[in-house]
């Protein structure tokens, strides 16, 4: 499991604190959307990849978006 800090000026923790009861749980909330979508799409790509191969498709999101990793089919955005 991966911890990531974010730093905030004062003046954008203000600006945020107005447009969200809590600023941890908007930036919580936001990152695990974006990671929610991209799963999704790993997902739906490595599905066709294992229907078309005729390789059984691994039981769980998270096996399958590792899988996919390890055989290339997606990349880090920074590779």
């Amino acid at each position: 499991m991966a911890n990531y800090t974010v730093t905030l000026t004062n003046a954008e923790n203000l600006a945020l604190s107005q447009v969200a009861a809590s600023p941890q749980a908007w930036i919580d909330n936001a990152v695990k959307e974006r990671a929610r979508v991209a799963i999704n799409d790993i997902v739906t790509l490595a599905v066709a990849k294992y229907l078309d191969a005729n390789i059984s498709i691994p039981a769980t999101r998270e096996e399958i978006v590792q899988d996919a990793f390890d055989r290339g089919w997606v990349t880090a955005a920074a590779a």
